[in-house]
């Protein structure tokens, strides 16, 4: 006689991702962190950045070009660190939000964030996310084609200038953790403590660089804290901007707009490399990310494992990313990241 086959444990979750908020209680179940393994992200990553720049120190009197290189390579153990800051800031870090506060604070003195002034503008972009009426903070500038088209010449070039991958992830990195991290200007008018959390990170970076010039040099500073630094910050706007500016993304108006339907259909699963995953954290799980922030970074790959429907979705690999950058209006009508060259088609 044939045995009944067992019940299968998912044979209640949802098998489409047409209804993203059918996840919402399901990924719950992954929220809990574990404060002894993130205690140990912390120390995996912290002691390698610390003892590069160490070492890179070090090199400076010997062959400057060979600190360059070190902290070129210090770049990805910074950005894992600002990661875990990100973690820290949707309060997924540590089982105390306190100690997570804290965590995140002390880390945005080597990224060169304002804590709980970044904390605030990218809730406010998972709040908005994909939503064409509430653009603005917190995300990369996009137009649509109509909005495009209406712009005066003058107005054109600015758009295309800005979103030219020189500024886009050269210049507009700079711009933005060197200065404009340094005064928190949109929220001037949301409370005092978005301007002391940039007054007292400016405060402990200069602390921090005045102690570097005065052991080491300008030299120090130039040639080992500026190109980790810039490189850190470069890497994190491209990561960003592939997680949400690729061609099947979404965005719709308000009165069609919904908040897990954008964070799972306007969120990409950017699929790396092993090693590359370890420095980004898992942040590439970003469609799952925005269902679900409180779920530490190191539990993402439980997520996927344990749900194909979601490791299947929102797919973009490291080779086709690359065309990302070449995607910059959003059309209303195909509902399509297009380049440029398809408004001169048109």
């Amino acid at each position: 006689m044939t045995q009944p086959c067992p019940p299968d444990p998912h044979a209640d979750l949802p098998d489409r991702l047409d209804d993203p908020r059918a996840w919402i209680a399901i990924l719950a179940q992954y929220r809990t962190p574990s404060n002894w393994r993130s205690t140990w992200e912390i120390v995996v990553t912290a002691v390698p950045l610390l003892a590069l720049w160490a070492l890179a120190w070090w090199s400076v009197g010997i062959n400057p070009a060979l600190a360059v290189a070190l902290s070129v390579l210090n770049g990805a153990f910074l950005v894992r660190l600002f990661m875990i800051q990100h973690d820290c800031g949707h309060a997924a870090f540590f089982s105390s939000r306190r100690l997570s506060n804290w965590v995140g604070r002390a880390i945005g003195v080597l990224t060169l964030t304002p804590y709980d002034a970044w904390r605030r503008v990218h809730a406010e972009h998972h709040a908005d996310t994909g939503n064409l009426d509430r653009r603005g903070m917190g995300d990369i500038r996009t137009l649509t084609v109509d909005e495009y088209r209406s712009l005066s010449p003058l107005g054109r070039l600015g758009y295309r200038l800005y979103r030219h991958p020189v500024v886009m992830f050269g210049i507009g990195p700079f711009v933005l953790f060197f200065i404009s991290n340094r005064v928190p200007v949109g929220l001037m008018r949301n409370g005092a403590r978005y301007w002391i959390s940039a007054m007292g990170t400016n405060a402990a970076i200069a602390t921090l660089a005045a102690g570097i010039w005065y052991l080491g040099g300008g030299a120090v500073l130039a040639f080992v804290f500026l190109p980790t630094l810039l490189v850190a910050s470069s890497i994190g706007v491209w990561l960003f901007f592939v997680q949400h500016q690729f061609e099947e993304t979404s965005w719709n108006h308000n009165a069609d707009w919904q908040v897990h339907d954008a964070a799972l259909h306007g969120s990409s699963h950017y699929v790396l490399p092993g090693i590359l995953r370890w420095f980004t954290a898992n942040i590439g799980v970003h469609h799952v990310h925005h269902l679900q922030a409180r779920i530490p970074f190191y539990r993402l790959p439980e997520v996927l494992r344990d749900h194909p429907q979601l490791a299947d979705a929102q797919r973009l690999t490291l080779r086709e990313s690359f065309a990302c950058a070449r995607k910059h209006l959003w059309d209303e009508t195909t509902r399509r990241l297009v380049p440029f060259a398809a408004v001169r088609a048109a």
